[in-house]
């Protein structure tokens, strides 16, 4: 008979991916995203192992694990955890989880960490306090480690966990994350030029566009800590769809839906920033430098708008690589900022940014008083140039600066299948 798992989580990516890993396992898998609804179940049935999660809206996972030991002492818990710390991981133990397992996980990793949990509760008689300091005293289990992903982790866990999950989500749920995420680069844009709109005849312009990729940072941050789904991260998708999780007509079908609502975020951003009036900041100098922003970037040449696109999400793309591989959230914070720092330092073209940099510049040219700067053909500023002059080419760089520089290098560098020799 098949041993009977719950798993309660408010992600609904992680029970779609916990369900598809542990049915494979053999296991007869029940999921809800409920706590609530998951405490009840444990009433009803017996479950042989319940996963639960860290942190849910309106619940404390420790409260919810503790309710469960008292309702079905016979499971064994494990927790998932999103920000794991060693003394809460050590308090959940304490109230009757068997182990934990840090977000993003491959499958491997949290097969390893059931199946030992499951181990432990067959062979222990009591689950009280005592036991659990005894058992860390003499080390029959590892504590719970913080320690960052190695690289081959990383592209197992994009592969086989982040690509799957990411195509398999429902399309409502990755469109208003797309949004999201096009709204948050839209307000990392807006910021980056709100600090620097002024900087260059007092600090110079290479510590203008050392202050602007700083700020700028804060939109991949929000994107990756609070949640959404971006074009040029998504990028990376390709090393499932190489090791044949998904299909590549799956992954351009999301790609296309985050692309559409990356769009509308950042107009929404765009938006924001005209009927504010924020832009008449510096009598209007703010929504002027809005204007030479998108002037530059519709004039570039579309060998111009394609390197510099390439460079861009090669290193975005590492900053989302690394972001996966820290198990805390100021690493992720600092492995996010020093490559986006770099690349809008550097010059180089990212299509998301661009969708909030020239329709603002656009909808400026054609509807503010205010004089714009000698040399500006406001003409230039139109939506055919923007699509074809900049748009298109820097939308081809960023997947190939992500998707083959990032994707396909690490997949051929850990995934790839060896072919063994007959002799």
């Amino acid at each position: 008979m098949a041993e009977k798992m719950l798993i309660i989580d408010d992600d609904e990516i992680v029970l779609k991916a916990c369900r598809s890993i542990f049915e494979k396992e053999g296991f007869e898998v029940t999921v809800t995203a409920n706590p609530q609804e998951g405490l009840h179940m444990v009433l009803e049935r017996a479950f042989d192992v319940i996963l639960v999660d860290w942190m849910m809206p309106g619940f404390d996972g420790m409260d919810v694990v503790e309710e469960i030991d008292k309702r079905s002492p016979n499971s064994a818990m494990v927790m998932i955890s999103g920000s794991p710390s060693v003394g809460r991981a050590t308090e959940a133990m304490k109230r009757g989880a068997m182990d934990y397992v840090a977000k993003p996980f491959k499958s491997e990793e949290i097969i390893q960490v059931v199946k030992r949990a499951v181990r432990r509760k067959v062979t222990e008689e009591t689950k009280a306090v005592g036991r659990f300091e005894k058992m860390m005293k003499s080390w029959q289990f590892p504590v719970p480690t913080l320690e960052d992903k190695a690289p081959k982790n990383i592209a197992e866990t994009v592969a086989q966990t982040v690509g799957v999950a990411k195509a398999t989500s429902p399309w409502l749920s990755v469109f208003v994350l797309g949004i999201l995420a096009g709204a948050y680069i839209g307000f990392g844009g807006f910021l980056s030029t709100t600090v620097t709109f002024d900087a260059a005849a007092i600090i110079g312009i290479g510590l203008t566009k050392l202050i602007s990729g700083a700020v700028f940072s804060v939109g991949l941050m929000l994107v990756v800590i609070a949640g959404g789904e971006l074009f040029t991260g998504n990028n990376l998708m390709v090393s499932s769809v190489m090791s044949k999780e998904i299909t590549f007509a799956k992954m351009m079908k999301r790609w296309g839906l985050v692309l559409l609502a990356n769009f509308i975020g950042a107009i929404i951003i765009t938006l924001i920033f005209y009927y504010s009036g924020l832009w008449r900041t510096g009598d209007g100098a703010l929504g002027v430098a809005a204007v030479k922003i998108a002037y530059a970037k519709v004039n570039l040449s579309f060998t111009e708008a394609l390197v510099r696109a390439i460079g861009c999400n090669w290193l975005v793309c590492l900053a989302v690589w690394m972001a996966l591989a820290a198990r805390q959230t100021i690493g992720k914070i600092f492995a996010i900022f020093f490559p986006i720092m770099a690349f809008v330092a550097m010059g180089f073209e990212h299509n998301v940014a661009n969708m909030y940099f020239i329709p603002t510049g656009i909808l400026f040219s054609h509807t503010l008083s205010i004089p714009l700067a000698a040399g500006i053909d406001i003409n230039a500023l139109s939506w055919i140039n923007f699509l074809w002059r900049n748009l298109f080419p820097v939308t081809i760089g960023n997947i190939i600066g992500g998707a083959v520089f990032v994707g396909m290098s690490y997949w051929g560098a850990y995934l790839r299948p060896v072919k063994t020799s007959q002799s």
